[in-house]
C-alpha cells in the first residue's frame, strides 16, 4: 500500500511538472494545445487520461446540443459528437450508470469534455458569466472532469422529465426550484444524489451540470478528440 501510494504521489507531481512546463496564454493560464503535451501528461499519470464514454460506458446515452443549433447560443459548436472524460471521472460515471440500471434509468450525455476554445467562443456569444463559463477562469468542462446530462427511462428510450430543457439558465433549473410535479422533483432528486453518491458536486444553478471537486489536479485543454 505504501509502494502504491508513493508510486501514486510521484505520478502526480510528475504531471503537475508536465503542465507547468505549458506557456501561459493571455490570461494567464495554462492551456494544454498539443498532442504531444497530452501524451506527456497521460503518460506522467494515466489519470490524466481521455476516456471515450460511449467505449467505456456500456449503454450510454448522448444528445450532444453543441453539436447543433440547439443550444443557448443557437450556434454550432461541435463538428463531432463524440464524448470524453477524464479516467477518475470516467469510471465514476459508469458506477453511476450502473446504480441507475438497477432503477430503470439511465444516462443520457449533453456535454462532456470541451475544447478552450470553445469556452472562449461561447463567452463571446453571450458574454455573461451567469450563463457561459469565463475564459479568464477556464471550465471544468474544458478539464475533461464536468458533465452535463440527464436521464432516461430505459422502458421507454426516453429522456425523463426534469424541471427544465438543458441550458435553461431562469430560476426553474436551480436545485432548490420545487416543480408543482412530483415526479420532476423525484427525478431531479434520483439525478442529484446518485451523482453525489459516487463523488460528483452539483452546480447550485443548473440541474444537469457536475463535476469532479479536485478538479484543479487536471488541466485545461483545447484539444480536439
Amino acid at each position: 500500500m505504501k509502494i502504491l501510494l508513493i508510486a501514486t504521489l510521484s505520478g502526480l507531481f510528475t504531471a503537475q511538472v508536465a503542465a507547468q512546463t505549458i506557456p501561459t496564454n493571455q490570461y494567464g493560464l495554462r492551456v494544454l494545445t498539443t498532442q504531444e503535451q497530452y501524451q506527456q501528461l497521460v503518460k506522467a499519470d494515466s489519470n490524466q487520461r481521455l476516456v471515450n464514454l460511449e467505449q467505456y460506458i456500456p449503454g450510454i446515452r448522448k444528445d450532444v446540443r453543441y453539436a447543433t443549433a440547439n443550444n443557448f447560443t443557437k450556434q454550432q459548436l461541435y463538428t463531432k459528437t463524440d464524448i470524453y472524460l477524464r479516467l477518475p471521472a470516467a469510471r465514476a460515471l459508469k458506477a453511476v450508470q450502473d446504480a441507475l440500471r438497477q432503477k430503470g434509468y439511465g444516462l443520457l450525455i449533453y456535454d462532456a469534455y470541451r475544447p478552450y476554445h470553445v469556452t472562449e467562443a461561447m463567452f463571446k456569444i453571450v458574454p455573461n458569466d451567469l450563463y457561459a463559463a469565463d475564459p479568464r477562469k477556464g471550465s471544468g468542462h474544458n478539464r475533461g472532469v464536468a458533465v452535463d446530462l440527464s436521464m432516461v427511462n430505459l422502458q421507454t428510450g426516453k429522456p425523463v422529465t426534469m424541471p427544465t430543457d438543458f441550458d435553461d439558465f431562469t430560476y426553474k433549473a436551480h436545485q432548490n426550484y420545487l416543480p408543482a410535479d412530483p415526479t420532476v422533483t423525484a427525478n431531479r432528486k434520483l439525478l442529484r444524489d446518485t451523482m453525489k453518491a459516487h463523488g460528483f458536486k452539483e452546480s447550485t444553478t443548473e440541474w444537469w451540470h457536475y463535476y469532479l471537486p479536485d478538479y484543479k489536479k487536471y488541466p485545461l485543454m483545447d484539444i480536439s478528440f
